[in-house]
């Protein structure tokens, strides 16, 4: 299978031809006005795909181009897709007249929704054009289908992306951003059409796949995406559906939003000119943590027409993010190869793959996705937190975390302690109450709680030492608050199997947020070995070093 990838040698060409690496069955033309540049980039690259350079200049004479390459499909991932002038369809309409099936990466609403246009000429000629086949609005589809499978109806659509702040924007990206900022964006509210303004709406999310470390709680900015013109004729009982991007550092996202408002006032006619100033900061100040993600929030009627609601998180590791607006051609070109042909015609891709069509991709990759239900708050702390990923963990486990509102326990073992040696650490031990060093020593460990609190008060050889958890809320959501007096620790509770661990992501005084490095270290973690209850913590701090470890078991 020949595929002619137009924008090859760029961000998401070359990305998909590093997707496509272990494929030996497709030869890829990677095309641009470049030859130099695409001849670097195959030079570059190992992969068993057959790579093969090639010139392409969309501006040019399209059918004859098109006659020297034959490719059986081509890829536009060259963008901005909003800035293809009168004729924005001229190589999807080449491709047709030529019967050559077409897909493109497009992330301009209008682009995509308008290449229905060419439907009639698409189904004559037998061949397809889709649009959109990328993140938006091809996953954010599949995830609604899945989300909302079962149900009568879909009332409302959430949905953003978090990229990682090291991966780096092309510049053609970050136009078509800076083009729109401030504009106003159709979408659909209190199930009309209505506009909102691009890069000023915004909310506060926290991605969270069960059972991983989440992201930090990030601010989201509605962003101008296909989705918001293409889903709601999926879901005719749609009434609400908003998408927003949440790029950090924070600090230069709000500055955008600043500026999206000076668009807004009319004090600038637009900020596209200032985009290559925005490209050349994106990608150069930069800092905070090399991970990214992505939601989606359905609410709708079950089958009984009874409220019902689910959201899907997916967290992807170091540089393995900006590999998914890619995963959607990936899965095209590997469905074409194993017989699975999308139908004839042109429209966007919003119902021909599914989410089981980019998990294989996820799995190759560093990156983890899960759905999560609402969990009472009478629930247990860290069901509330772990949602689906509680039933995963051992029963014994789960038994230990089991605790009814109003009620108590208590449960006793064997443990032992270490304290650390220097001053330091002897002084902040003794502050909090920590026990005293120790070899199998009797512990206990007195569980309470109340209003949706616990109160764990552990009795190590006859001295104790308390602290308080709960679910977190706002900024804190989906991590365990754990209080020591006037000091809270802000945990995620990732699971590993059977392990549980906990991870600090936050931490305050007197209520007051502080930096991370200012505060306590933890290593945490609690698993079920030989039919008991184990755990092993040890607390410490930069200044410091160990202040306490303490390890044993529980029955």
């Amino acid at each position: 299978m020949k595929v002619l990838v137009v924008g090859g040698y760029g961000t998401f060409g070359g990305r998909l031809a590093r997707l496509l690496a272990d494929e030996p069955r497709v030869t890829l033309l990677m095309a641009g006005r470049s030859l130099a540049k695409a001849r670097a980039l195959c030079a570059e690259l190992d992969s068993r795909s057959t790579l093969v350079p090639w010139r392409f200049d969309r501006d040019g004479d399209l059918d004859a181009q098109l006659g020297e390459a034959a490719p059986d499909l081509v890829v536009d991932a060259s963008g901005p897709f909003q800035a293809y002038g009168e004729r924005p369809y001229r190589l999807a309409q080449a491709c047709i007249a030529r019967g050559i099936d077409y897909l493109d990466l497009a992330d301009g609403a209008d682009f995509v929704a308008g290449i229905a246009t060419l439907d009639d000429a698409a189904r004559a000629r037998g061949v397809f054009a889709l649009s959109g086949v990328s993140t938006c609005p091809a996953l954010t589809a599949a995830v609604v289908r899945r989300l909302s499978e079962g149900w009568r109806s879909v009332r409302s659509v959430t949905a953003g992306i978090a990229p990682t702040p090291w991966a780096g924007l092309g510049l053609s990206v970050v136009k078509g951003i800076a083009g729109y900022a401030g504009r106003p964006v159709k979408l659909v509210r209190d199930g009309r059409p209505a506009e909102g303004g691009a890069l000023i709406e915004s909310r506060r999310v926290t991605i969270a796949p069960p059972g991983q470390v989440p992201l930090r709680s990030l601010h989201f900015s509605l962003v101008d995406t296909p989705d918001l013109q293409v889903l709601p004729p999926l879901h005719p009982g749609l009434r609400d559906i908003w998408f927003g991007a949440g790029p950090t550092p924070e600090s230069l996202h709000r500055m955008l939003n600043g500026m999206a408002w000076l668009v807004r006032w009319r004090l600038l006619p637009t900020l596209e000119p200032l985009a290559p100033l925005f490209h050349w900061a994106i990608n150069r100040l930069r800092w905070g943590e090399h991970r990214g993600g992505m939601f989606v929030a359905v609410a709708g009627e079950d089958a009984d027409g009874r409220p019902v609601a689910r959201s899907w998180h997916l967290v992807a590791e170091g540089a393995d993010g900006p590999f998914i607006p890619s995963m959607a051609a990936e899965a095209t070109i590997r469905g074409l190869l194993d017989g699975r042909r999308p139908a004839a015609g042109a429209r966007p891709a919003t119902s021909d793959l599914e989410l089981a069509d980019f998990e294989p991709a996820f799995a190759r990759k560093a990156i983890a996705a899960g759905v999560r239900e609402p969990v009472a708050e009478a629930e247990p702390v860290y069901h509330q937190v772990l949602g689906p990923a509680w039933d995963g963990m051992p029963p014994a486990w789960r038994a230990m975390h089991q605790l009814p509102e109003g009620e108590t326990k208590t449960v006793s073992g064997r443990a032992s302690v270490e304290r650390g040696r220097s001053l330091l650490a002897r002084l902040a031990g003794t502050l909090m109450g920590f026990p005293g060093a120790g070899d199998d020593v009797p512990v206990s460990v007195a569980f309470s709680r109340r209003n949706g609190v616990e109160l764990w008060r552990r009795t190590f050889a006859g001295r104790s030492f308390a602290s308080r958890q709960e679910a977190g809320r706002g900024r804190s959501e989906h991590l365990v608050v754990e209080r020591f007096g006037p000091v809270a620790v802000h945990m995620a509770a990732a699971t590993d199997g059977e392990t549980m661990r906990l991870v600090i992501r936050r931490f305050s005084v007197l209520g007051v947020p502080l930096p991370l490095w200012l505060g306590p270290t933890t290593t945490a973690s609690e698993r079920v070995e030989d039919g008991r209850f184990r755990f092993d913590v040890e607390i410490g701090h930069p200044l410091t070093g160990r202040i306490v470890l303490y390890r044993g078991w529980l029955a």
